[in-house]
């Protein structure tokens, strides 16, 4: 059985033939800083030569010759589209403005916000704003994605997945207007929120229009981003989530599924149990990160509320059994993982999210051996 079919039967809720496993196969499965250069050198390969950080929402793409070392079953096209703006600058290396007015500086690991445009905004400060104009992203980006995906489609049996092209509404918002007053706003002015959300929808409508008719006859899967939730629970209430934000998502994912058969996977960090049934219902498929140490987000909990409802996309524990676990307990929390999530379908093996510097590369070697030996069931 292909790998294609067998991301099909994990769909379908039918026990695939392997459990497909993902390493770098979307912008939430990669890898951070040095961590990359780290495996290869442990496996004996060269390291790339060093580079300049990518900038802000820019997914590295994982090494070839790693992928095919572990014989991973994904690959991953496209990325989140920034086109020219007045507002954007690269001030030095490593500190930037972006087409959205964000001005963050790389600390190391991450580009960390540390000016946001629209902080105390009012109604008419956020309608005179100079958005970015998706109609000034040269076709070519589209183009070549396009060329990506259908090179991976007619000459591989990868499963193709398709970056997001946009940012989420609620993420955007939080950081065009920084947190705490976007979370204040939430519940306080909601007419600014929804003037914002029906401002970016209309960018995000006419990005999600031009590269999902470019890619999507190619694509298998295809991600989106929004983080909802914090360690121990949502941001804001259910009822709060589907009256401001689930109708965007919904029509996000509808507009999507109007180019292409791809399934569609949400990424949000944290404790999103109890936002499930609404992710499902807006129109998600697979879900991402499965962070096990969030509040109810345990394997055999999901498995048992929701595993014919949605397939499970994750789940191995990065904050402490990766960077600090001993190669047999990462060999067996695989094993658990596996049985748990993949029994009956419903479930893509991957790290909780991108790989982190502190995870000794022999850890990592662990996890992907033991995704090898375990994926048949």
């Amino acid at each position: 059985m292909s790998r294609r079919e067998d991301f099909q039967k994990t769909l379908q809720h039918i026990q695939p033939e392997r459990i497909i496993v993902d390493f770098g196969g979307n912008p939430l499965s990669c890898m951070e800083g040095k961590s990359m250069a780290n495996l290869l050198d442990f496996l004996g390969f060269e390291p790339p030569k060093e580079e300049n950080p990518l900038a802000f929402g820019m997914a590295g793409r994982i090494d070839e010759r790693i992928l095919t070392y572990f014989d991973t079953d994904t690959r991953a096209i496209g990325y989140i589209f920034s086109p020219p703006s007045p507002l954007a600058k690269n001030i030095s290396p490593t500190e930037q403005i972006d087409c959205w007015g964000i001005r963050r500086r790389f600390t190391g690991m991450y580009w960390d916000i540390v000016e946001s445009p629209l902080k105390d905004a009012t109604l008419e400060d956020l309608k005179n704003f100079p958005w970015p104009d998706p109609e000034a992203i040269p076709q070519e980006e589209f183009d070549a994605c396009a060329k990506a995906a259908k090179y991976l489609y007619e000459n591989t049996d990868y499963v193709i997945c398709a970056e997001h092209p946009v940012y989420g509404v609620f993420e955007l918002g939080c950081w065009m207007c920084g947190f705490e007053d976007f979370l204040y706003r939430l519940a306080a002015e909601p007419e600014f929120v929804r003037a914002f959300f029906d401002r970016f929808w209309q960018y995000q409508k006419r990005v999600i229009e031009r590269y999902y008719a470019a890619v999507g006859p190619y694509i298998h899967y295809t991600s989106s981003g929004d983080d909802f939730a914090m360690q121990n629970g949502p941001f804001f209430s259910p009822a709060a989530f589907r009256q401001q934000i689930a109708p965007y998502l919904k029509e996000r994912i509808r507009l999507t599924k109007s180019f292409t058969k791809a399934a569609f996977l949400h990424h949000s960090c944290g404790s999103v149990h109890a936002l499930i049934p609404d992710l499902i219902d807006c129109g998600v498929e697979i879900l991402n990160p499965i962070q096990p140490k969030a509040a109810n987000m345990e394997a055999h909990r999901l498995k048992a509320d929701y595993g014919n409802q949605i397939t499970f996309h994750g789940g191995f524990d990065t904050q402490e059994i990766l960077p600090h676990g001993s190669p047999a307990q990462i060999d067996e929390e695989v094993h658990r993982l596996m049985t748990t999530l993949g029994k009956n379908g419903g479930y893509i093996f991957a790290a909780a999210h991108n790989i982190q510097e502190d995870v000794p590369p022999e850890n990592l070697v662990a996890m992907l051996e033991a995704a090898k030996k375990y994926r048949k069931l």
